[in-house]
């Protein structure tokens, strides 16, 4: 009977080690799991982060490349809407000292045909500084281009254009440093991928969980600056 007894409790024994194996592999089992789980959501945000911030990027190439270009159109017609109002203000202005000679000549003849040559932005002006009496009074503009009442429309026009260009430029610059950061991003990504991937290497638990501690970190600070970037 002793025997027979030291026998069942061998085979129990044994039975409980079966058993704790077979529960230990079932554990090991759903861990691994898992894991595999896991790892396949965080390729899929990886995956999907990544074609959006390569989207982003190159909605703002985009963006950039056209403010770039409007820059450069806008720049060169106010270039020149600056350089016709230069050469219109200095038409007046050589058009007023010939008047003035023929002024002081008393040739009116001549002053009435001068005066119909101002330009239609220089006559406001001429007309308030005669209004001044100019010939006896010292205290009067020196000309008419010193009037608040002469408006050089070219050359408004052409610093309205320089603004907007230097605007646009601007924006273009802006632009371009927004593409660059999702750009910087994917790389970020690219490193959370290789991450991952280095971790399914691994069959003991410490450096997998390490990897894969790391790598949700990172994507969690990524998905962040996502949420703060702008928006193309």
């Amino acid at each position: 009977m002793a025997e027979h007894s030291t026998n069942a409790e061998i085979a129990h024994k044994l039975h409980e080690k079966i058993e704790s194996k077979r529960s230990k592999s079932k554990e090991k089992e759903k861990l691994e799991e898992r894991l595999e789980i896991l790892e396949a959501f965080l390729l899929a945000i990886v995956a999907i982060t990544t074609a959006w911030s390569g989207y982003q990027a190159a909605r703002w190439d985009g963006n950039s490349a056209l403010n770039y270009a409007g820059a450069t159109a806008l720049r060169v017609d106010g270039d020149h809407a600056a350089t016709l109002g230069g050469q219109q203000r200095l038409h007046d202005i050589s058009t007023f000292n010939t008047w003035l000679q023929a002024k002081t000549a008393g040739n009116s003849q001549m002053t009435g045909l001068l005066e119909r040559r101002f330009s239609k932005d220089y006559q406001p002006g001429f007309r308030a500084w005669l209004e001044t009496d100019p010939f006896h009074n010292l205290e009067a503009p020196p000309g008419p281009a010193f009037m608040p009442q002469y408006k050089n429309k070219l050359e408004s026009e052409g610093a309205e254009l320089l603004k907007q260009a230097n605007e646009a430029f601007e924006s273009a610059h802006s632009a371009r440093e927004f593409a660059e950061d999702y750009v910087r991003l994917t790389v970020f990504l690219a490193t959370i991928l290789f991450m991952v991937a280095i971790a399914q290497g691994f069959r003991s638990k410490l450096p997998k969980f390490g990897l894969l501690g790391v790598a949700i970190v990172a994507m969690g600070v990524i998905l962040m600056l996502l949420f703060m970037y702008p928006r193309a």
